[in-house]
């Protein structure tokens, strides 16, 4: 399992992810949120960002030609996107810029709805799925909704899939065992008043990678 670190804004955040080396960081790319910083900020932090750590650009209802920009200029490697962006859109990213997508579901409490949502991508051109209960709540969703949906498909999911809302330390080695992401991706829990805390950080990358070796 990978580990992504959403969120940085600062260039301590960046120092921290270079120090820590999780698989990804994310930087939130679109304006109104807590989290959001600019284009110019964002290629700033991935100036200093070590190059083994991917930068995931996180984009809600951007035009498709604005994220092809970011990927092509550099900026991120990596475009996840949390709005209404259709197959076609992804189609567009990809063909354009050949760099991978995350395509972010919001879990509801509906079952049924999940169901048909998440098998609905499955086909997609997206290359990673992303299940969460909504951007930066740092809340978890029902997990027994993913529980079921995996009984239905066969206890595997055929696309890999990022894991996210309320995920922390304590809670990463149940969802290892429950379903085997491609990867966590936590923000919230790494931060002390609002900020990245470094400490926090070590022991959530040194969670995984004891998590890993442990498999092997």
């Amino acid at each position: 399992m990978k580990i992504k670190i959403c969120g940085l804004r600062r260039e301590e955040d960046v120092a921290y992810a270079n120090e820590v080396r999780p698989d990804y960081v994310g930087f939130i790319l679109s304006a109104g949120f807590r989290r959001s910083i600019t284009r110019e900020t964002a290629r700033n932090l991935k100036s200093k960002l070590d190059p083994g750590i991917l930068a995931v650009g996180v984009f809600v209802d951007e035009e498709p030609e604005k994220i092809t920009e970011y990927l092509e200029e550099n900026v991120i490697d990596v475009a996840q996107l949390h709005g209404r962006e259709s197959e076609e859109d992804i189609c567009y990213i990809k063909a354009v810029t050949g760099k991978p997508v995350i395509k972010a579901l919001k879990m509801s409490e509906d079952p049924r709805m999940n169901r048909f949502m998440i098998e609905a991508w499955l086909d997609s051109a997206a290359d990673y799925l992303l299940f969460d209960s909504g951007m930066g709540s740092g809340k978890t969703f029902d997990w027994n909704l993913l529980d079921e949906l995996m009984q239905d498909v066969g206890g595997e999911l055929p696309k890999p899939f990022f894991m996210a809302g309320g995920l922390a330390t304590d809670n990463l080695s149940e969802v290892e065992r429950r379903w085997r992401p491609y990867a966590a991706d936590l923000s919230s829990s790494v931060e002390t008043d609002g900020v990245k805390d470094l400490e926090k950080m070590q022991k959530a990358v040194l969670a995984v990678r004891e998590l890993n070796d442990g498999k092997e």
